[in-house]
């Protein structure tokens, strides 16, 4: 299974090690990339309407490369701190840019990663949550999973066990 991980991250912190650890439990049986959409030259939609949802964005940029990659993949998985009651702007610009390619993407198997300082059952984590569903809904996206982790210091997920476990048997599991 070919998979691609968006990171949302700018830093190298607690969403990076639950990408690792996820990666990890996926060991060989996935092909994964990861997208770092911060190192990512992508201009903001114009919603100009040129792509028509099939053809590609007429951004002279990394989004084509970027969104073909996704299209090209069996699942994609989000991973995003949580910044404001949200995910963050870089992840949110490559997925506004997956309109350029919209009507390639029903139908993807996807999975949603977020780490944030406050406690899970914070109204953040679901706002986040209820805004993959939407996204979700309207592609046909059938969501595997979506996990979600409290983690306030830099390095505080990998001293989570249960987490880091969790998150390799998570990727051992996907298929």
């Amino acid at each position: 299974m070919k998979t691609v991980i968006v990171n949302g991250s700018p830093r190298k912190g607690n969403t990076l090690t639950a990408i690792n650890a996820y990666v990890e439990g996926a060991g060989k049986a996935q092909e994964i990339e990861v997208i770092n959409a911060d190192r990512l030259n992508i201009s903001g939609c114009k919603g100009c309407g040129v792509c028509q949802c099939t053809n590609g964005c007429v951004a002279k940029d990394d989004t084509n490369t970027t969104i073909d990659k996704i299209v090209a993949a069996d699942m994609v998985i989000f991973a995003t701190p949580v910044y404001w009651w949200g995910m963050t702007a870089q992840l949110k610009l490559v997925i506004d840019k997956c309109y350029c390619r919209g009507v390639l993407l029903k139908g993807k198997k996807i999975g949603v990663l977020v780490v944030g300082g406050a406690a899970t059952d914070n109204v953040e984590y679901t706002l986040i949550k209820k805004q993959f569903e939407c996204i979700a809904a309207y592609l046909n996206w059938d969501i595997r999973f979506y996990k979600d982790y409290c983690a306030t210091g830099r390095d505080e997920l990998a001293g989570n066990s249960a987490a880091i476990e969790e998150l390799k048997e998570l990727g051992a599991s996907m298929e």
